[in-house]
């Protein structure tokens, strides 16, 4: 996202919202022309017609989806054991560069590195302790 394409706004204390220029001063945002009224007697048909018209965000085809970037799983399995990229990254020792670069899209786990994610989604204390320590000079 450039610079040139972001509106910066602020909400005033009497709750106005205004748009901030880049010189520091404000200006009110133009009144909103939106017929919600309209919009609210639209029937579920006229809503489906109206998306599918909509030059900005064509109907989503198989070739649309297949170029579309996924949420990689990793992001999916840190987020849900409440961690840092820097905690997951130390607990489950992979290097937070490759982290970062798959949870962007940048880069994929190969098939060694899947089956681990794998195994830390079905049972993390395990791997967590799997990777003490204690453990590693038994091995």
């Amino acid at each position: 996202m450039s610079k040139e394409n972001t509106i910066v706004a602020r909400r005033l204390p009497d709750g106005t919202l205004v748009q901030v220029l880049p010189d520091g001063s404000t200006r009110p945002f133009p009144p909103d022309r939106t017929d919600w009224a309209a919009l609210r007697a639209m029937t579920d048909e006229e809503i489906h017609a109206a998306a599918l018209s909509d030059p900005d965000n064509p109907p989503m085809t198989p070739a649309r989806q297949a170029k579309m970037k996924r949420v990689p799983r990793v992001k999916v399995v840190r987020r849900v054991l409440r961690l840092t990229q820097e905690e997951f990254s130390a607990r489950f020792r992979i290097p937070l560069g490759t982290l970062r670069d798959w949870e962007q899209g940048k880069s994929e786990p190969d098939q060694a590195a899947r089956a681990y994610l794998t195994v830390i989604a079905r049972d993390p204390e395990a791997v967590r302790k799997a990777l003490e320590p204690e453990h590693q000079s038994s091995l």
